[in-house]
């Protein structure tokens, strides 16, 4: 079969796999790309797993913390001059202030007319492409919110058994760092139980692929798709990553530490993630 070009393209830009090993992948997937991406997992050859596919449109990331609830929002359009546009910023921070403040739906009305109302001034296509918000309880629990560059924004919820421990600068301090370190990382999961049946299978899938491709005797294998396993676990889930701040400790290692210090146990609840023009799952 005819294995177009833009695919390969595509395929590359997901894996970061070369343009043969892509196009001969293709094939041997007969055209289908998830099976093409997981055979280039199987010979090792694509980049590490990824929440989300490359970002290809613009647009700005917003949030918005207040007390009982935090919500982060996705702004699109068409052009990264429009993104920097300082109606389209006033339009994204009223949006997620609406939906974070006075607890308006993303789906409210109101709000879709007031990006109309922009679409018609500047003369660009726009849309609150998706929200989310977090509800806590203020008295136990926490949001910091982070933004880089206006691509990226995070909201992290960190809860403590003993209210004062949230007063804590060291605390307070972590929670920031913990934003920071979800930009940058990623995260798929919060923790290795957060990770869904099919995912794990997957994975278990390609680690086996790879052991048999090394040619090791099947009374080895189970060893080594376990070490691998745990080794991505590490790279993919929150708490077990290398904390951005101290790279010999984990962000589990980290959390139980700045708790001790603080006379209490705390605990990261949840995380979002939003990068501009992710692929939505």
């Amino acid at each position: 079969m005819e294995i177009k070009a833009e695919d390969v393209k595509n395929l590359r830009e997901k894996t970061g796999a070369g343009m043969m090993d892509c196009k001969k992948a293709l094939t041997q997937a007969e055209g289908d790309f998830a099976r093409a991406v997981k055979i280039l997992k199987e010979q090792g050859l694509a980049a590490a797993a990824q929440r989300s596919g490359r970002a290809t449109n613009e647009g700005r990331i917003f949030t918005k913390v207040c007390p009982g609830r935090a919500a982060i929002a996705e702004l699109s359009c068409e052009t990264d001059f429009v993104a920097r546009n300082a109606g389209f910023i006033k339009l994204g921070d009223d949006i997620v202030n609406s939906i974070a403040a006075e607890g308006k739906s993303p789906d409210a009305p109101e709000l879709a007319d007031r990006v109309k109302e922009l679409v018609a001034t500047i003369k660009e296509n726009m849309a609150l492409r998706r929200a989310r918000t977090l509800e806590y309880n203020g008295a136990n629990s926490i949001v910091a919110d982070y933004i880089h560059d206006g691509r990226i924004g995070v909201l992290v919820q960190v809860s403590a058994d003993k209210t004062e421990a949230l007063r804590d600068e060291a605390v307070k301090t972590f929670i920031g760092d913990c934003a920071l370190h979800i930009a940058a990382s990623n995260p798929l999961f919060l923790a290795e139980k957060d990770a869904d049946a099919a995912y794990m299978k997957e994975q278990e899938e390609i680690f086996t692929k790879q052991a048999e491709n090394l040619g090791k005797p099947a009374n080895v294998l189970a060893g080594i798709v376990k070490g691998k396993m745990k080794k991505h676990l590490a790279e993919v889930c929150l708490l077990e990553q290398p904390f951005v701040k101290d790279d010999k400790k984990s962000v589990q290692q980290v959390l139980s530490d700045v708790g001790k210090q603080a006379g209490a146990a705390l605990s990261i609840e949840a995380y979002v993630y939003y990068r501009v023009g992710e692929d939505i799952k």
